[in-house]
């Protein structure tokens, strides 16, 4: 460990990545997905089915057609399932440039970072092939892990595979209040992620 990072009083950051590395959906992928799903002409109805049995689909619990099947109430098809889940995918695919320079500043110092994500299994392997995954020590998807955040085994499995005997040497980055509480009553630090980078810079500034 690099005296900077022992002045950082950090071991292991575990980071979200939908809403921090990744962006969020813009209303036109949003369109798109709805268009491909032939919904009616109602966003917010779609938008309310694809969320009610999502957690589901993200902890591995529903297959790509049954959560589909799900949202539609009806078999999609097997040309349309592919496409639904194709267009899903691309959805939580764009990445955020100005956190990867800060993940990848505090990676070079020496910081372990570990990727804690609430995701299915087809956007998981996706993801793995990112060339930002090179920084993460350790990538925990929930649809792998068959527990999504904020449950308290999601973090410990995180916990686990970084060897960090001390939570409070442990910061954990969501952009999510309820999954930064379930981990603050773990004893981890945490940073509720708003979208601005300098937010996460300042977490990591005793780096610079």
């Amino acid at each position: 460990m690099t005296p900077a990072i022992a002045q950082a009083g950090l071991d292991v950051v575990i980071v979200d990545y939908n809403g921090v590395i990744g962006l969020q959906p813009t209303t036109d992928q949003w369109l798109r997905l709805a268009h491909t799903a032939l919904w009616p002409d109602d966003l917010p109805a779609f938008q309310n089915a694809f969320w009610n049995a999502r957690s589901a689909y993200d902890a591995g619990q529903l297959s790509d057609l049954a959560y589909w099947a799900t949202v539609l109430g009806h078999h999609p098809g097997a040309r349309r399932l592919r496409e639904l889940r194709d267009a899903d995918t691309d959805m939580w695919t764009s990445t955020d440039d100005r956190v990867v320079e800060v993940l990848e500043y505090a990676h070079a110092s020496g910081l372990s970072l570990v990727l804690l994500s609430n995701a299915p299994h087809h956007l998981s392997d996706v993801l793995d092939r990112h060339p930002w995954r090179r920084m993460m020590t350790h990538a925990f998807y929930s649809a792998r892990l068959q527990v999504c955040k904020p449950d308290p085994a999601a973090y410990q499995y995180a916990m686990n595979a970084t060897g960090a005997a001390d939570p409070d040497r442990v910061l954990f980055v969501d952009d999510r209040a309820d999954n930064c509480h379930a981990a603050r009553r773990l004893g981890l630090r945490t940073l509720h992620y708003t979208g601005r980078p300098t937010d996460l810079t300042a977490a990591l500034q005793p780096l610079n």
